[in-house]
């Protein structure tokens, strides 16, 4: 979703069980476009052992939701033990959050809805320690 010059909103569950949520607010690089807003499916089989990329401000990611900003949100599910690459160059940022189980970051254990911000790192490299399945920011 994009605010553009202005939105109303508002969020319901209107599933039968209890919902769980991520809003990631990124900051656009440009003002005054037209509210957007758009929705797809990620299988989680499609995106197993390694990142895919979910939104992206990049015309190259065609299959990503489109975003208005130099920045991609990637996801990945990791069976316990494997490990996974993304190359972030060192002036870049990244803020990864497992949203389900627990990974290795440098050493630095990061567990189920934790958030790491990580900066100054060519190669980031994440092990998970559990089933896990995480979410990835990479901004300038």
């Amino acid at each position: 979703m994009s605010a553009g010059t202005g939105i109303t909103h508002s969020e319901y569950n209107l599933e039968p069980g209890e919902t769980q949520i991520f809003q990631i607010w990124i900051i656009p690089t440009g003002h005054g476009k037209a509210p957007s807003w758009g929705a797809r499916p990620f299988p989680r089989e499609n995106r197993a052992g390694h990142f895919v990329t979910l939104a992206s401000g990049y015309d190259s990611d065609a299959d990503a939701l489109p975003i208005r900003t130099d920045a991609r949100v990637l996801g990945a599910t990791l069976k316990a033990g494997q490990t996974v690459e993304y190359v972030l160059g060192t002036e870049r940022f990244a803020y990864l959050v497992p949203a389900t189980g627990a990974v290795e970051i440098d050493g630095v254990r990061v567990n189920a809805r934790d958030g790491a911000a990580i900066s100054k790192t060519d190669t980031l490299r994440v092990t998970a320690l559990e089933d896990a399945e995480i979410v990835l920011v990479d901004a300038a």
